[in-house]
Formats: C-alpha cells, sequence, structure tokens
C-alpha cells in the first residue's frame, strides 16, 4: 500500500477529523448480520479489497459532485492509505503542495470498518470537506481570529510583542474551531449523497457513530454530539 507523504506533517490545516476509535467487530466471528447491511468485513485481505472497490465507485462521484459544486476548485481527488503501523484509527481531508485534495486513512480505519457502506461514508464525507472548501474557510476563521485577539491585546498590553503574538496565536486556534461543527455537519449532509449516488448505503454507513466516543456538545469542540450528526444523514437520506 501507498506509505503516507511525508510532507503531509508539515501542513498547518486538514479538514476533520480528529483520531476516531472505532470499536471492531466483536472477535470469536463475524459481525452480527444486520439487514440491509451488504458485505460484512473480516479479515484484512478482505477489508483491502473492499476499500478498493469503494474507491473505484465513490471516487468518480466524489470528483462530479466537486464539479457540479464548485468553480475553479482541484477535483482530482488523490486517495491514500497510511499504512504506519501506529497509525491510530483516523481519516482527514487535506491538499497536498499542488492544491490537489488528498483523502488520507489509515489501515487501521479501514480494519476497523463493520461493512462497506461505513467506509463509503467517511470516503463520501472526507471528500465532502473539500468540496465545501472548509480548509479555506478555517484558515480565514483563524486568521480572524488572530487579528481580533492581536488588536486587543495590543490595546491591553500597550504594544508589548509577545504578548500581542502569544494572543494571536490564540485566537487562531480559536477562531480555526469556530465553525468547526457546522463544518462536520455540512461535510456530513453532502457525504450522505455522495455515498448514496455510488451506490451505497449512507444511514448504514453513520452507524460508525455509535461506536466513537460522544464529543457532546462542548464549547469551542471540533465536533457535534453523535446523535446530532445521525440525524443529519437520516434526514438528508430521507430527502434524496
Amino acid at each position: 500500500m501507498t506509505r503516507l507523504l511525508a510532507a503531509l506533517t508539515t501542513l498547518a490545516f486538514v479538514a476533520a477529523c480528529d483520531d476516531v476509535v472505532i470499536a471492531p467487530a466483536p472477535t470469536g466471528g463475524p459481525a452480527p448480520a444486520t439487514q440491509g447491511v451488504p458485505d460484512e468485513l473480516g479479515s484484512r485481505q478482505q477489508s483491502l479489497r473492499a476499500f478498493a472497490e469503494v474507491v473505484r465507485r465513490v471516487e468518480p462521484v466524489a470528483e462530479r459532485e466537486c464539479r457540479a459544486r464548485t468553480r475553479d476548485v482541484n477535483c482530482d481527488f488523490r486517495i491514500i492509505v497510511d499504512d504506519r503501523p501506529n497509525a491510530p484509527s483516523n481519516a482527514f481531508q487535506t491538499l497536498d503542495d499542488d492544491g490537489r485534495p488528498l483523502l488520507v486513512f489509515t489501515e487501521r480505519l479501514i480494519d476497523d470498518a463493520r461493512n462497506v457502506d461505513e467506509l463509503a461514508f467517511v470516503m463520501g464525507h472526507e471528500a465532502a470537506h473539500h468540496v465545501r472548501g472548509h480548509i479555506a474557510r478555517q484558515q480565514q476563521n483563524a486568521a480572524a481570529g488572530a487579528v481580533i485577539f492581536g488588536g486587543l491585546a495590543t490595546t491591553l498590553t500597550g504594544g508589548d510583542a509577545t504578548a500581542i503574538e502569544s494572543a494571536q496565536r490564540i485566537g487562531a486556534q480559536v477562531g480555526a474551531r469556530t465553525y468547526s461543527k457546522d463544518f462536520e455537519l455540512e461535510a456530513d449532509a453532502l457525504g450522505t449523497v455522495i455515498t448514496a449516488a455510488a451506490g451505497y448505503n449512507p444511514v448504514n454507513g453513520a452507524e460508525f457513530f455509535n461506536r466513537i466516543p460522544d464529543p457532546g456538545d462542548r464549547f469551542l469542540g471540533t465536533h457535534p454530539p453523535n446523535a446530532q450528526r445521525i440525524e443529519t444523514v437520516r434526514r438528508t437520506a430521507a430527502g434524496l
């Protein structure tokens, strides 16, 4: 499998997603059968073959949606598997140095998925971050936060350079988080559209929210409550 590009470690912004810990299917046998859930996954080879098929079906749909919903945006997705042994269960969207959108999945997340619907939904969700322009919007929010906090520090400290620099750094962090929950819900909604258009079941795919820690509704948290995300997927899918 392709190793994660070393250059990714130098990028300041990614859309989504904190490390997620998805409980694997119970050991000692396959996951319980669920009506309407196809292709239960088991071994590493099964998971990787399923992932390759999901890429084949979801990528062209994501690129089509990107071209239809944007202008002057690079819609040529590149999907990368991070096969580092200690990489946590995670997926995220970022950009390479040329502005090409990258969707990065760790092998552990692929292993943890219970079915192809979950793989497809995560892929659609991460692609949706790019289509919605979340990296650029996050950068704009961070810059605005840095300006505001820097201005306050200038007024309060009389221009102390160290205090202003510290305030700008804090302001950038606050600004970057300001609309991150909205970004996640936007990506859930558009990811639902992409997943369904590729022939997968987004409602089944969103079941993985029931197996990750619920972030609740924390002030300046990066992710909305899991129940809100599941409801967003169900509502969007019902309207298709």
